[in-house]
């Protein structure tokens, strides 16, 4: 009788447990919606942005939306998604702003597109410039030019992609490198404080900087940008790569502080040591931890009982808060680089660049698509 009853709870236990995932045929459904919106808002992939300036529509904001687009191609593969991102990429003759030879991070942004476009169609037009790009990187010895931590999802999955696709570790050395000078040395000692397990936006917030309520300031989106950079790298690299285990570490630590942060309602906060500095609910930073988490439970590296209610409460309230009926998507807050900008964050503001987030919001749904 013991013995049955046991079964029955340890079952029943299974049962709640599943039945906490999100639905995966719901989970599309949003992010298909909120794609669906931004589609037929920027029917035209050529249409340069004009926020001030204008600028060319390959710039990062937009490969950063790009990027969340191949992740749902790879779990819902319509045409329309690849014709819309390959033509986008060859209207921009797979170049980018600032020519190839650019050593700044977020025009580098669109090879994570073009990569994962070759992959698919192995045309070698695809990566010609991006080779060209990445070798410049490999063969001049600057390290120092990810001066600030957006820079890092920008630019160090490029070089990840094409380490996996010509087998050459140089473009993992060289990641390394770059990576650790801005994690150990960049502003004073590095934009990492290991004590947090998080990251400064770049050496202006370096301490002696503080928030208003005496904490550094840690800016969730800037923070989201590296989670991300480390699940989008810890993809392409092989299980024996000599710094698999650094990269794994900061990923874990970062979890930890990460969830230790989170809000009541599911949502992070602009600044994570300070809710009262601009303190409002923010999809961005939100949507890059839930992708991290999300990932990081679906390949084992993350303690599901312990990071799964974590994702299922941010995910829950993405999707019941920031995704409107018509798929587009609030509290979004707009370009910069600490809590103060792109404010006020609300439910019905758009924000000065509609793409990234969005881009954001594809990575995070198609991780929590792939949890069981």
């Amino acid at each position: 009788m013991k013995k049955l009853f046991l079964l029955i709870w340890v079952a029943a236990g299974f049962s709640m447990y599943a039945q906490e995932i999100p639905d995966r045929r719901e989970t599309l459904k949003n992010i298909v919606l909120a794609n669906d919106f931004f589609m037929k808002k920027y029917a035209d992939y050529s249409m340069p942005t004009y926020v001030g300036r204008l600028r060319p529509s390959n710039i990062w904001t937009r490969a950063v939306y790009y990027e969340g687009l191949m992740a749902l191609y790879t779990i819902y593969p319509r045409q329309e998604y690849y014709d819309y991102a390959y033509n986008w990429g060859e209207f921009h003759k797979w170049g980018f702003w600032g020519g190839n030879t650019t050593r700044n991070a977020d025009n580098q942004c669109a090879s994570q597109t073009y990569i994962d476009l070759y992959n698919l169609s192995q045309n070698p037009e695809l990566i010609k410039n991006v080779r060209i790009n990445t070798n410049m990187l490999l063969n001049t010895p600057q390290n120092n030019d990810w001066t600030w931590i957006d820079a890092i999802q920008m630019a160090m999955p490029i070089l990840a992609k094409m380490g996996k696709l010509t087998g050459d570790t140089r473009y993992y050395d060289k990641m390394w490198e770059m990576y650790v000078h801005t994690r150990n040395i960049e502003g004073d000692k590095g934009l990492f404080n290991p004590k947090d397990g998080l990251w400064w936006r770049d050496k202006d917030f370096d301490p002696p900087y503080k928030e208003p309520n005496g904490e550094d300031c840690y800016w969730s989106r800037g923070n989201g940008w590296v989670y991300a950079a480390l699940v989008r790298i810890l993809t392409e690299i092989p299980a024996n790569e000599q710094h698999r285990t650094d990269y794994t570490a900061d990923f874990q630590a970062m979890t930890k502080a990460i969830i230790n942060c989170q809000r009541e309602d599911g949502f992070w906060n602009p600044s994570l040591h300070d809710p009262n500095n601009f303190g409002s609910k923010e999809t961005t930073g939100t949507s890059l931890f839930v992708y991290g988490l999300a990932w990081g439970i679906n390949n084992g590296i993350l303690n599901a009982k312990t990071c799964l209610p974590v994702v299922i409460k941010a995910w829950n309230a993405l999707c019941k808060e920031s995704l409107h009926e018509n798929g587009f998507l609030g509290f979004i807050q707009g370009t910069g680089k600490e809590p103060k900008d792109g404010q006020p964050v609300t439910y019905d503001k758009v924000p000065d660049f509609e793409d990234y987030g969005l881009g954001c919001f594809l990575l995070a749904g198609t991780e929590v698509y792939k949890l069981k």
